[in-house]
């Protein structure tokens, strides 16, 4: 996947953000990927750095600080754009993303789901009890950093990150259905499920709402 560079001194949009971050995981997959393949080679360090691209790193001077400058770039790739536009005023649908309605709902389904697991321990090791558990917490995740103060100057990141919270609870939704087709849940335990994963999905789209209101009000078109 080639380096993505929007336009210098705008404001990105959702879908900017969605290839920027999609950029980002790329780079971390590979990375990990690298890291696992050579974790004991004895030049695994100038390795990883010549395959990620890092040429700065190849200085066999500067190996004994690689760690903390691999840190630092990864940083630096992830992190989200100066703030060119400080004058303009964030949207104000949040406060901290811990007291936001829809953070704690998808914080107490992955809570329920954690005590279905306790109540029947056997589904920790069903794929679809796995993905039903993983994608929820995903969605968490996703959530938190939609949600969070230091995102929501940047509108259309935040639209980006709720686009990935509600592909994560659609997953789920498809694994909680798949659950009760093989009889690994009641439907009284999945209907309580469905209830709860219906909530978090409409709050996603009904923030998404906001949001690109919020956009078209200030930007005049998505």
């Amino acid at each position: 996947m080639s380096a993505y560079e929007p336009e210098p001194d705008r404001v990105w949009d959702e879908y900017e953000w969605e290839r920027f971050l999609q950029q980002q995981d790329h780079k971390t997959e590979k990375y990990m990927e690298l890291l696992e393949k050579y974790l004991d080679h004895p030049q695994r360090d100038q390795i990883i750095a010549r395959e990620m691209g890092w040429t700065q790193l190849l200085n066999e001077e500067e190996s004994d600080s690689w760690s903390d400058e691999v840190d630092a770039m990864l940083a630096e790739e992830s992190n989200s754009r100066d703030d060119a536009d400080e004058q303009q005023e964030p949207p104000s649908f949040t406060d901290g993303f811990e007291d936001h309605t829809l953070y704690r709902a998808a914080f107490a389904l992955t809570v329920w789901i954690d005590q279905l697991f306790d109540d029947q321990a056997a589904l920790q090791n069903e794929p679809a009890a796995v993905k039903l558990a993983t994608h929820s917490a995903l969605a968490s995740a996703k959530l938190a950093a939609a949600l969070s103060d230091d995102d929501v100057d940047e509108i259309g990141m935040t639209i980006a990150y709720l686009k990935r919270a509600l592909k994560a609870i659609t997953v789920s939704m498809e694994a909680g259905a798949q659950l009760l087709t093989e009889k690994l849940i009641t439907p009284q335990q999945h209907s309580v499920l469905q209830q709860r994963l219906f909530e978090v999905r409409d709050g996603i789209i009904s923030l998404m709402g906001q949001y690109r209101g919020e956009w078209l009000r200030r930007y005049g078109s998505l």
